[in-house]
């Protein structure tokens, strides 16, 4: 059972299974983790199969996951970050928030959102994004285009 879209989305940190659990209970429409590398919140270090876990329980609720993949990745590093993205995909995630634009010549089967570290402060850049392919849930025209 899904939400039905809304203009305005509470997109929620969870930081582990817990704090999912609990940006669920409060009314989140979508909770953000990070896995075990690759993310601004490397910190959090969630395995796939956590990240499973939280999805399961999102999911029983209409809740979206969205697993962050936001820093730059070097060259040595690509082929363990499509690794990782291939396994959060597998792990049911509705959406992986990114950085690197080397993931999307990656060719994931997922939604991919540009993480606000990807200088996307105007409707300009918005729309360069999603021109490259990124999801855009909602843009609106602006004065200042």
């Amino acid at each position: 059972m899904r939400k039905e879209p809304r203009s305005i989305e509470l997109l929620s940190p969870a930081k582990d299974l817990i704090c999912g659990r609990e940006a669920i209970n409060h009314g989140a429409d979508a909770v953000y983790i990070g896995g075990a590398k690759f993310g601004a919140r490397y910190a959090a270090g969630n395995s796939a199969g956590e990240i499973a876990r939280v999805v399961e329980y999102a999911h029983r609720y209409g809740v979206r996951v969205h697993a962050t993949l936001n820093t730059l990745i070097y060259d040595d590093e690509l082929e363990a970050a499509g690794r990782q993205a291939r396994e959060l995909i597998a792990a049911g995630v509705d959406a992986l928030i990114v950085q690197d634009m080397a993931l999307r010549r990656m060719n994931l089967p997922v939604e991919l959102h540009a993480s606000t570290q990807m200088c996307n402060m105007t409707p300009a850049q918005a729309r360069f994004l999603g021109e490259c392919g990124f999801c855009l849930l909602y843009t609106s025209p602006s004065p200042r285009d």
